[in-house]
C-alpha cells in the first residue's frame, strides 16, 4: 500500500486567511480581537504573539491585555467586562490554561456569547448541540474544514473522536453528526479501543497522551485527524513535538494523515479569525453583540 496522504494543514489556513482579508477590506470598519493573557507561560506567550500577528496581517485590530500571574479573578472579571462594552471588539478570547487560582469557567461564561470567538461558552455549546447558528470551537471547525476539503461529502461514513473534552471532542463529534456521520466518541478507558478505531472511516486523535494511537489501530485507507500536540524528549537532550497518533506507523495504513507539526495547529488561528469575522458580520448587519 502506497504511503498515506499527508494533509498539509499550514497551506490550507494559508487560503482561508487569504479570503478572511478579501472579506476585511470590504466591511465598513475593521474587526477587532481582543486576546487576554494572563501570567508568563511560555507555550501561551507564544501562541498569544503569533494570533496579534496573524490578525494583524488578516487586516484586523489585535488588542493584547497581559495581566500579571497573580491577578485577581474580580480583576479579569472587570477587564472582560469591559471588552464586552467596547464597540472596537468583536472577538474575546482568555487564553488557557489560567493560573490554578482562577476560576476558568466563571471567566469563558463572562465573556459575551457573540464575543466568544474561541466557542467555549455554555450558549454556544448548546447551539452546537442543538443545531442551531453559533460560534464554534476553532480547533474542532479546524478539522471539518480539512476533512471535507480532503473528502468532499461526509455523509454515512464512520467517524471515532478519542478524547471527549469540551475543547475539542464532544463539538467535533457535534459538526460531525452534523454532515451525517455515524460518530462514535471513545477515550482513555474505552474497552476494546483499537477494534473501534479500526471500524473508523475518519479517526479523530484528540486525547493528549504522544502517540497513542498506533498504526494497528487504524483502518487502511482511513483519513487520520491528529489533533494531539505533545512536547517529548528527543536526541542531545531536546525536545520535538509529537501528535497522539504513531505518525511513521501510520503512514503505510492511512490513506490521509495530519501531521504534527503543520497540520490542525494552523487551522486553530485560522478559524479563530474566521470566527471574529463572523462574529463582526453580525454587528455590521446589525444584530450581535452591540443590539
Amino acid at each position: 500500500m502506497a504511503e498515506a496522504r499527508i494533509i498539509d494543514g499550514k497551506a490550507f489556513a494559508a487560503n482561508i486567511l487569504q479570503d478572511i482579508a478579501a472579506a476585511v477590506t470590504a466591511l465598513p470598519d475593521k474587526p477587532g480581537l481582543a486576546v487576554v493573557l494572563v501570567g508568563d507561560d511560555p507555550a501561551s506567550q507564544v501562541y498569544v504573539r503569533n494570533k496579534a500577528k496573524t490578525t494583524v496581517e488578516a487586516g484586523m485590530r489585535s488588542f493584547e491585555h497581559r495581566l500579571p500571574a497573580d491577578t485577581p479573578q474580580l480583576d479579569l472579571l472587570a477587564l472582560i467586562a469591559g471588552l464586552n462594552e467596547d464597540r472596537a471588539v468583536h472577538g474575546i478570547l482568555v487564553q488557557l490554561p489560567l493560573p490554578a487560582h482562577l476560576d476558568a469557567a466563571a471567566v469563558i461564561a463572562a465573556i459575551n456569547p457573540d464575543k466568544d470567538v474561541d466557542g467555549l461558552h455554555v450558549i454556544n455549546a448548546g447551539r452546537l448541540a442543538a443545531g442551531l447558528p453559533g460560534l464554534v470551537p476553532c480547533t474542532p471547525l479546524g478539522c471539518l474544514l480539512l476533512l471535507k476539503n480532503e473528502l468532499g461529502d461526509l455523509s454515512g461514513l464512520n467517524a471515532v473522536v478519542v478524547g471527549r473534552s469540551n475543547l475539542v471532542g464532544k463539538p467535533i463529534a457535534q459538526l460531525l453528526l452534523a454532515e451525517n456521520c455515524t460518530v462514535t466518541i471513545a477515550h482513555s478507558r474505552t474497552k476494546s479501543l483499537p477494534e473501534i478505531c479500526r471500524g473508523a472511516d475518519i479517526l479523530i486523535a484528540a486525547v493528549g497522551r504522544p502517540e497513542m494511537v498506533r498504526g494497528e489501530w487504524i483502518k487502511p485507507g482511513a483519513t487520520v485527524i491528529d489533533v494531539g500536540i505533545n512536547r517529548v524528549p528527543a536526541e542531545a537532550g531536546k525536545t520535538k513535538l509529537v501528535g497522539d497518533v504513531a505518525f511513521a506507523e501510520a503512514l503505510g495504513v492511512a490513506g490521509r494523515i495530519t501531521p504534527v507539526p503543520g497540520g490542525v495547529g494552523p487551522m486553530t488561528i485560522a478559524c479563530l479569525l474566521r470566527n471574529t469575522l463572523t462574529a463582526a458580520n453580525r454587528v455590521f448587519e446589525g444584530g450581535g453583540a452591540e443590539k
